[in-house]
């Protein structure tokens, strides 16, 4: 399938979420406040081979019901210059997550095992 045809065929994924790049949570501190955004609904934490990440899902405010962007001609140079060289299409992003935290109870887990001393100090 041409790069064309990979965007006319998708459910516009690339414009329901955001990710933000984090600095590499260290302390128990830099946990803690993670376990409070992926308290929020909708918020998920990863690390990938770039770092570590936010995952917002939020669908984009002009993207139209039939998936088409509504303001596809003014629409913002992030949005112009993405490319779909790796597209969920073609493979789920998570395959590539080293670690991948979708709520509070998955990175409560995670915590404890990284700070022995969670539970007692809590």
């Amino acid at each position: 399938m041409d790069d064309r045809g990979k965007c006319a065929s998708c459910p516009s994924i690339c414009c329901r979420y955001i990710t933000q790049k984090i600095p590499t949570p260290r302390a128990r501190a830099d946990f803690e406040h993670l376990l409070w955004q992926v308290s929020h609904e909708g918020i998920e934490v990863y690390q990938d081979e770039d770092g570590w990440f936010l995952l917002v899902h939020a669908p984009c405010a002009h993207l139209e019901a039939s998936g088409a962007c509504g303001i596809y001609t003014a629409r913002p140079p992030i949005c112009r210059d993405y490319s779909n060289d790796f597209c969920e299409l073609d493979e789920p992003a998570e395959r590539h997550f080293r670690a991948h935290f979708r709520d509070y109870d998955a990175l409560l887990a995670y915590c404890r095992k990284r700070f022995k001393t969670w539970a007692r100090t809590a």
